[in-house]
């Protein structure tokens, strides 16, 4: 407005008569809006930005960028939380109904959901914004609901999902010490096993647990080489590579398929200049034997006081479940007495089914209201349709499922004298897992004394 034909733009001039309407000295280009035909200029006023019908508070298509970052003030947040209904809790109102009712919350629960929409509306940048996973979290310095209220949002469509998932914060804890050069290459490996790729070298999306292997097999050796003074994965050579596994036991089965996917991918990324790992054969795969544990450490954990520990563990000692099948378990699962895993019928034992009935007591009596269809819950879960975590009801505890039911289907193998056909049907095995618990028939440290029967 005050610049003159001819003339530069005048900055002093700008600056006491005028407003800043964009940055100075920075190339940009404005592109202006094509004119409205007349059909559509009349219902203009009653449409947003996108030219779609306003019916709620939409979303941004596009997240403007913070210029920087300022912690809000707590007690005005708190103090706007309890004033009346806002734009956000209106238009979640009904979607609050819903999970109400189909999750069986309290009325307590209720209250705390429409209360942390209220909070976040104080918390979003702008009223027509979408609120971010990783803001929603902020609600607990606040006392606010947070599992709850992203579902709301999710249900509602305003939810942006940006927190780090398992891998992730497991890859950032065992790279925060490396070099930059080899951080950036690593992160650009990590995306294109979590996301594929669709350019050469092609690659489907891996497993979350092959990707766990992945780098737990390569951090020690990445690490060495670090220390070693490697700043980058360009500087690894072969020699490098077979030294690193020569001095890797235990691990290195994995470690190599490790290395040979990170470098194999930096090479098709062009990082590096030549694939090392290309033509080594794979390491043959390492097996363990299981062992035999304490009885007396098993009969402690069946008689724990916690019912969800004693229930989980008796299904471990006795059928030789999984963690991830034990937290996957629904009411409706276990019938007459009977299990029903998959294609297994499996008749429950005396001692889990007294667990069991201890367990479903103490779960009507803490969360009567819960319609959630797992079997075991607790109180992140109850108020969800979502199963516990597998961690739960182990976390805290000296037996590890993993172990508990290796020692279940060790004492069955020596129990029928080596009936592997008898072991895979029991236990769901493979002929090759079960050969891995047939080959300790004849260990010595194997031998149980007294085969009792727990």
């Amino acid at each position: 407005m005050l610049q003159e034909p001819g003339r530069g733009l005048d900055l002093a001039g700008a600056t006491k008569a005028g407003h800043q309407l964009f940055f100075a000295n920075m190339s940009f280009h404005r592109r202006g809006a094509p004119k409205l035909s007349p059909e559509q200029r009349a219902p203009w006023k009653l449409r947003d930005k996108n030219n779609q019908p306003v019916t709620g508070p939409a979303a941004e298509m596009g997240m403007q960028t913070t210029l920087f970052d300022m912690p809000p003030d707590q007690k005005a947040v708190a103090a706007r939380a309890r004033l009346e209904d806002n734009d956000l809790t209106r238009y979640c109102a009904a979607i609050v109904r819903q999970h109400a009712q189909r999750a069986g919350w309290s009325k307590r629960q209720r209250n705390d959901v429409t209360r942390s929409l209220r909070l976040l509306e104080g918390l979003r940048p702008s009223p027509t914004a979408k609120v971010r996973a990783t803001d929603v979290l902020q609600l607990r310095q606040y006392s606010g609901n947070v599992l709850s209220t992203i579902d709301v949002l999710a249900a509602a469509g305003l939810l942006i999902e940006d927190r780090p998932t398992h891998i992730e914060r497991y890859f950032a804890a065992k790279t925060s010490t490396l070099p930059p050069a080899m951080k950036d290459q690593l992160e650009i490996w990590l995306q294109v096993l979590i996301n594929g790729a669709h350019q050469a070298p092609r690659q489907i999306p891996r497993d979350p647990k092959t990707i766990k292997a992945h780098i737990l097999g390569i951090e020690p050796i990445i690490h060495a080489w670090a220390e070693a003074g490697l700043q980058s994965f360009a500087e690894v050579t072969r020699a490098d590579i077979t030294a690193a596994l020569d001095e890797t036991t235990a691990r290195r089965h994995i470690a190599g398929n490790g290395l040979k996917s990170l470098f194999k991918t930096l090479k098709g990324r062009r990082l590096i200049f030549a694939n090392p790992t290309r033509g080594m054969k794979a390491s043959p795969k390492g097996s363990t034997i299981p062992l035999a544990l304490d009885t007396a450490v098993i009969r402690e954990e069946l008689n724990s006081p916690n019912p969800a520990v004693a229930l989980a563990v008796s299904l471990v000692a006795f059928h030789a479940l999984t963690a991830q099948q034990i937290s996957e378990l629904k009411l409706t699962d276990i019938s007459d007495g009977h299990l029903k895993l998959g294609d297994r019928d499996i008749p429950l034992a005396a001692p889990v089914r007294t667990r069991l009935t201890a367990w479903l007591d103490h779960r009507n009596r803490t969360w009567p209201g819960t319609a959630n269809p797992h079997l075991l819950i607790n109180r992140r879960t109850a108020p969800r349709l979502l199963p516990a975590s597998r961690q739960f009801p182990w976390a805290g505890r000296t037996l590890r499922p993993r172990v508990l039911r290796e020692d279940r289907i060790l004492h069955e193998i020596h129990a029928t004298g080596g009936d592997i056909r008898r072991i895979c049907d029991l236990f769901g095995l493979s002929v090759e897992g079960a050969t891995r618990y047939l080959n300790t028939l004849e260990h010595p440290d194997l031998t149980r004394q007294d085969p009792q029967v727990r």
